[in-house]
């Protein structure tokens, strides 16, 4: 669709052009807006088509709650069923102001709003523009941020024109956010409150008027299985960037060793203003180290920064925690999907290669260098090994009698059943490789906690969902040919056996292009050399 841009400075002046956006609005359109956190896709929230068309724009599934923006104090009676006095203390404190509050909400408020809860989130914007909108189109609006659902939220009209010009009817230019993260969300549907979203409202501010506030425990922590999201923002992944981020929790001489000793673990560096000098790799800055309120303002077009110079790999060093730092980190943790290391710990590295790439050689020699060597194949066997509790779950799925007298499996039994179609293969998938990852993870883990590096040896390393633990990811590459040949000389097959193996195995090109690192093992290259560039 075409796309009207409108420029305004002042609400008062400009009449006008905001009657023409409230317009929009009331024909159940859906309208980019600035607010003072970050900007918004504004659309009716008593008006259902209207909303799905903010879905349709950002691409976002509609089981993530929207926050419902008001102008008034007294626009708050027609979405809750209630205001309790501590609601109304907390509201006359932060009102306006980068200040969401969940409560149980009104029939009239529909589920495609409230992501199918029985609450509603509710705040009333400060910025004068978004105020005027939303008087003029008389109605509370609802208005996640106007980004492509997952990326970085805009904090400026430059980042919105790029990501939603041709999908919105209209976008306002504001200027740039004052705040440059989301609202602080907090909950009082619940008997003691509960902070589900940190912003520029902090944990103790909210104290002062509440008493005891809880945080709840997906503000630095992936959400629990099967939890539904209370608040926006709680996704497992979310504000990402095109790039790849991993956070180091250090000092600045922890970072800036970490990066010397491991050169090829990022390609940038995301640190903060005055140590980019100092920093052996190119670096983007997001804000003072001390100065919480600048980390806010600038992580997101830091974010985008990155992505338009290149960057494919980031390590990230962690502000703090207090105050309004731990908004920055709970936007910063969830960008890198919860992907932390530690200088004091070891590192988890996942490397695969199709038969005959030389992988286990690579493994022989990584060892030597003190890493320690974790064989998925060998893990996949153990979880199908007598005692195994995967068995029950296998004989549940394939028949009981796919359990010999011994306890041991019939493995010609399960394969001939597992093997027969798509559907069956992906069960058995679903059963075995859930507990290889775990058990993986828990090898490695309890390794790096000893300051070792780690290497785990996966052949499905992306398809089994492996590549999550690991903190990179490394190919090991042969041409068809060396590899061909190595294998009719190590196994003593037929090459139409051993082409017929490597159709079975995951694509070259896709392993490449997913990995973080490509190691050549075939002439000229020299494989301990290749090595010695990365380990």
């Amino acid at each position: 669709m075409n796309t009207r841009l409108y420029r305004i400075t002042d609400p008062e002046k400009q009449k006008n052009e905001i009657e023409e956006i409230a317009q929009l609005l009331k024909s159940g359109e859906a309208v980019a807006i600035p607010t003072e956190t970050v900007y918004g896709i504004a659309a009716d929230c008593f008006n259902e088509k209207a909303v799905e068309k903010i879905y349709l724009a950002k691409g976002r599934p509609s089981d993530n709650p929207l926050i419902v923006h008001i102008s008034r104090f007294e626009e708050i009676y027609s979405l809750v069923k209630e205001v309790p006095e501590k609601a109304r203390e907390l509201m006359n404190r932060y009102w306006p102001g980068p200040l969401t509050v969940i409560l149980p909400k009104k029939s009239t408020v529909s589920d495609k709003v409230s992501g199918g809860l029985p609450t509603v989130a509710v705040r009333m914007p400060s910025h004068p523009v978004a105020r005027a909108i939303i008087e003029a189109a008389g109605t509370p609006l609802a208005a996640p941020s106007a980004n492509i659902s997952g990326f970085p939220s805009p904090t400026s009209f430059s980042y919105v024109k790029d990501d939603m010009c041709g999908r919105l009817p209209a976008i306002v230019d504001g200027g740039d956010c004052d705040f440059g993260i989301e609202s602080t969300v907090i909950t009082l549907a619940t008997d003691v409150p509960v902070l589900l979203r940190p912003g520029a409202v902090t944990h103790a501010q909210l104290e002062e008027i509440l008493g005891e506030v809880k945080l709840h425990n997906a503000i630095l922590n992936p959400l629990e299985n099967n939890e539904q999201a209370a608040s926006p923002g709680m996704k497992y992944k979310h504000y990402s960037p095109t790039a790849s981020l991993t956070v180091l929790d250090g000092t600045k001489e922890e970072f800036i060793g970490f990066i010397k000793n491991n050169p090829h673990f990022a390609d940038f560096a995301l640190c903060f203003e005055g140590e980019e000098e100092e920093i052996p790799l190119p670096a983007v800055t997001f804000g003072t180290e001390n100065d919480p309120f600048s980390q806010a303002k600038r992580l997101f077009d830091a974010f985008r920064e990155l992505d338009s110079l290149g960057a494919k790999k980031v390590l990230v060093r962690s502000p703090s925690r207090e105050g309004v730092g731990l908004g920055v980190c709970n936007r910063l943790y969830r960008a890198a999907g919860f992907r932390f290391i530690s200088p004091k710990k070891g590192i988890i590295t996942g490397i695969t290669g199709g038969s005959g790439s030389g992988k286990s050689r690579v493994c022989e020699l990584l060892k030597e260098k003190g890493c320690v060597i974790i064989d998925a194949d060998k893990v996949a066997r153990s979880v199908t090994e007598k005692g195994s509790p995967v068995i029950e779950e296998l004989a549940r799925a394939f028949g009981e009698d796919i359990v010999l007298p011994d306890g041991n499996i019939d493995r010609r039994l399960l394969a001939s059943r597992a093997f027969v179609n798509d559907e069956k293969k992906h069960l058995l998938d679903s059963i075995t490789l859930r507990r290889i990852v775990e058990i993986c993870k828990e090898k490695a883990v309890a390794e790096t906690e000893k300051g070792r590096n780690v290497i785990i040896d996966a052949p499905l390393l992306f398809t089994s969902g492996l590549w999550s633990i690991c903190h990179r990811t490394v190919k090991i590459y042969a041409p068809v040919d060396v590899r061909l040949k190595r294998i009719l000389e190590r196994d003593g097959i037929s090459e139409e056996e051993a082409l017929k193996r490597f159709s079975r195995q995951t694509d070259e090109d896709r392993e490449s292009q997913a990995s973080d690192i490509v190691i050549n093992n075939f002439p000229p290259y020299d494989i301990e050399q290749e090595i010695n560039k990365y380990f």
